[in-house]
């Protein structure tokens, strides 16, 4: 099992630790480093940044949300910074939820996420393996477009950039069983929001199809430290705000997972305090229990433990986020 830093996307403006936190964790011989974007930063950019300032730690989008860009324009990232880092760009991929799709892109959430999904998934191989032109003929994409309002004038084009790697790794974020199933079947890893070693028959089934070396790399939040009450509180606030904010009361998908994960009354009941505007309420609703089996907090010695767990199922990389470089030198030096 392999770790990786997830750093995640800006909250008021750049964290200073960002940079050097990846610097440290390329010297600790962390394999990866990730960013992300919700409303705000983008999930490019700063890896870039990172990019430029590294020189061996894979760079992953963890992830880079569909809705923001047409799949042609995913892939003009993927394979430029792949080029400018030397052949370290990993792609993950996520729809999110029909609150960020609809309210910031702008967008209709998709009535078939799968199909979208797959066709996504398809035009950004076209263009990586750059063996034809981009076609297809799909539900929510179309090369060269062929809608009603459009000129009848669209060529179909192969990039004239040569992508360093045709099979540069797309992952996707996956949290429905069907989705699972699917990222499977149509990408090389998957990118699971919570993980609980202790739950994988949750996954077992959908991830029946899984193909050697296909990558399983889950985020956890870690925190070397004797209080483990109080450790669990920034997992807490996590879920509170994922469970809680990131989802409407018809269609929430991380509240979903969580009662899946054998959490039902707590997720709907983070929900409630969540919308009436209790948002610390809502974060101590959290169980204990819940925030801890998705998470490594504790002393040393406990995290050792638990880590052992983490290595026993299909987890091939560990994400971890990491307040403070003495956590990601503990981890280090654990695995």
């Amino acid at each position: 099992m392999r770790l990786g830093l997830a750093l995640g996307y800006w909250g008021r403006g750049p964290d200073p630790r960002h940079l050097e936190l990846a610097r440290q964790a390329e010297q600790l011989g962390y394999h990866s480093v990730w960013t992300a974007e919700s409303w705000g930063s983008d999930a490019f950019t700063a890896l870039t940044w990172i990019a430029a300032h590294t020189s061996r730690i894979r760079l992953g989008t963890a992830v880079a949300q569909m809705a923001a860009r047409t799949p042609t324009a995913t892939a003009m990232h993927a394979l430029t910074l792949d080029h400018l880092s030397g052949g370290r760009m990993l792609l993950g991929l996520g729809l999110s939820g029909p609150q960020v799709v609809e309210g910031w892109y702008g967008r209709p959430f998709p009535a078939s996420p799968l199909t979208l999904t797959r066709e996504y998934v398809d035009v950004v191989r076209q263009v990586l393996r750059r063996q034809a032109p981009v076609r297809l003929d799909g539900r929510y994409h179309t090369h060269p477009y062929a809608g009603p309002d459009g000129t009848g004038m669209g060529k179909p084009f192969k990039p004239v950039t040569h992508p360093l790697r045709s099979d540069l790794p797309v992952l996707l974020g996956a949290e429905g069983p069907k989705n699972i199933a699917q990222t499977a079947r149509i990408a090389d890893g998957w990118l699971p929001l919570y993980w609980s070693p202790t739950r994988s028959a949750v996954y077992e089934a959908a991830l029946a199809e899984a193909p050697p070396g296909f990558l399983v790399a889950p985020m956890a939040q870690a925190r070397i430290c004797d209080d483990i009450a109080e450790g669990l509180l920034p997992v807490k606030a996590m879920l509170g705000f994922y469970v809680g904010g990131m989802g409407h009361a018809r269609r929430n998908f991380h509240a979903g997972l969580m009662a899946r994960m054998g959490y039902a009354e707590a997720a709907e009941r983070v929900r409630e305090l969540f919308a009436a505007g209790l948002r610390k309420e809502a974060v101590h609703a959290v169980p204990d229990a819940f925030a801890d089996e998705i998470s490594l907090v504790g002393p040393r010695e406990r995290i050792a433990e638990r880590l052992e767990l983490w290595r026993s199922g299909p987890v091939t990389d560990l994400l971890v986020t990491a307040p403070d470089p003495g956590t990601l030198r503990v981890l280090a030096e654990l695995l």
